[in-house]
């Protein structure tokens, strides 16, 4: 009998906040950004609710007007380092860009990262929204939006290559012969792209799992293209379970046009789930969030994802502006889709601000309402399991203490971890060293 599909879950911890307002609250330590111990607190947590993953995202440009988190923060590698030697079982999973990075390092760092954690990393490969960023590397204009997903492929490609420099039993470590490793499985890369030129071989060895695990976040074609061909996971986010299933269908399709399995590729819509133990409660603190909002402050969070536009420029109640292309060469799927909506439901400026800054979501209410509903995404196909976001304190702690419990009597979530590694806990195969695979084929 084939295994029950399990639900997946990850949790995005993010110290203050992405949001202007939430660093406000007494509950939230005004320097959890940069305090590691907050950050291994919130992964323990995690693992105690037996999450696949904790996930650190990140950025290399702010302004004036970034949310504090951005402000200052801790470095996602580091900080996962430091994570892996006070966790035992989750993965660690941490984003860096490809625009602005050598493959070489990058698949040393992810490698060094899998090795401390006994095989539990994974890398959330960005190009990089944020178009002032190509300033601080030395670069007077980012990369156009269609090019950075170029480089990202090839960049993606060179990092795998190197990944597998080593077969798995290369090393002999004989101390009484003195061999200690096999030449024959050592391999250079040598690889002469369009971006890259990079010889190898990587100067360490395969982990526990064989690779990192690999995930993308980017929602335009090209975003959805390089995940359905290359990832094995992707991020999104949706307000509705159709638009999610929409999204859901069409990765799983794509991926099918690359010569994939459908189960080879997870889809993690993002859920900022606020939880009470009554309806009122769960309300109450929606109501609380909303209430440290300012309307400048959400101006400021709109103007994020469009490299920082000033809207403050515009009337505040006449229509959303025609900003035309601005916004297609920084985060393109979600400066679209705040277009779009502001467009169909003839919004002004004044309330497509607000709305974006403290959206309201199916995921507000009690456990049982909480449970349902992502046993509705998940049994219907919108989700292959979710991403669990910290908009208030405390949700972690309540999303493992009162509906993980639920989700787990149902026989959608595990009840412990199976396995240790990443790939483990994800369900995915231990990836065949690309040359050993050759060596078995030739017999």
């Amino acid at each position: 009998m084939s295994k029950k599909r399990q639900l997946k879950l990850g949790a995005t911890l993010t110290g203050v906040g992405t949001s202007k307002y939430t660093w406000r609250n007494p509950e939230i330590p005004g320097d959890a950004s940069v305090d590691f111990d907050y950050y291994a607190a919130q992964a323990q947590q995690a693992e105690a609710g037996k999450f696949d993953f904790v996930f650190i995202v990140d950025s290399t440009y702010i302004t004036e007007q970034s949310a504090p988190h951005y402000l200052n923060r801790l470095e996602p590698l580091t900080l996962l380092s430091g994570l892996g030697a006070v966790t035992e079982k989750i993965g660690l999973v941490g984003t860096l860009t490809a625009s602005f990075t050598q493959p070489f390092t990058v698949a040393r760092q992810f490698a060094s990262l899998d090795h401390i954690s006994a095989g539990r990393a994974g890398w959330n490969v960005v190009t990089t929204g944020l178009e002032g960023a190509a300033r601080n590397y030395s670069k007077e204009k980012h990369y156009p939006h269609d090019e950075r997903y170029r480089i990202a492929e090839e960049h993606l490609e060179v990092v795998r290559g190197l990944w597998d420099s080593w077969e798995d039993d290369a090393h002999v470590r004989d101390k009484e012969t003195g061999v200690f490793f096999d030449p024959s499985k050592l391999h250079a890369l040598n690889h002469k792209g369009k971006y890259f030129s990079v010889q190898g071989p990587l100067n360490i060895a395969r982990s526990k799992q064989g690779q990192p695990v690999i995930f993308q976040a980017g929602g335009s074609e090209d975003g959805r293209n390089l995940a359905a061909k290359s990832a094995d996971a992707i991020f999104t986010g949706h307000e509705s379970i159709e638009e999610a299933k929409a999204f859901y269908q069409d990765i799983k399709k794509r991926a099918a046009a690359y010569g994939r399995a459908s189960e080879e590729i997870l889809v993690f819509p993002g859920i900022g789930p606020i939880i009470g133990r009554t309806a009122e409660e769960a309300e109450a603190k929606y109501q609380a969030i909303a209430g440290l909002v300012t309307l400048e402050d959400a101006l400021d969070q709109l103007g994020r994802p469009f490299t920082y536009h000033d809207f403050k420029q515009y009337p505040l109640d006449e229509p959303f502006p025609d900003l035309g292309d601005l916004g297609s060469n920084s985060y393109r799927s979600a400066t679209d889709r705040i277009k779009r909506i502001a467009k169909e439901e003839k919004l002004t400026l004044r309330q497509t601000a607000l709305r974006f800054a403290t959206p309201r979501s199916s995921f507000v209410g009690t456990p049982e309402k909480i449970a349902d509903t992502i046993e509705k995404w998940f049994e219907e196909g919108a989700a292959d399991g979710f991403i669990i976001h910290s908009g208030v304190p405390n949700a972690l702690k309540d999303f493992t203490e009162l509906v993980v419990p639920i989700l787990q009597e149902r026989g959608l979530f595990r009840q412990e971890y199976e396995g240790d590694t990443l790939r483990d806990h994800l369900g995915f195969e231990f990836p065949v060293n690309r040359y050993t695979k050759q060596r078995l084929a030739q017999g």
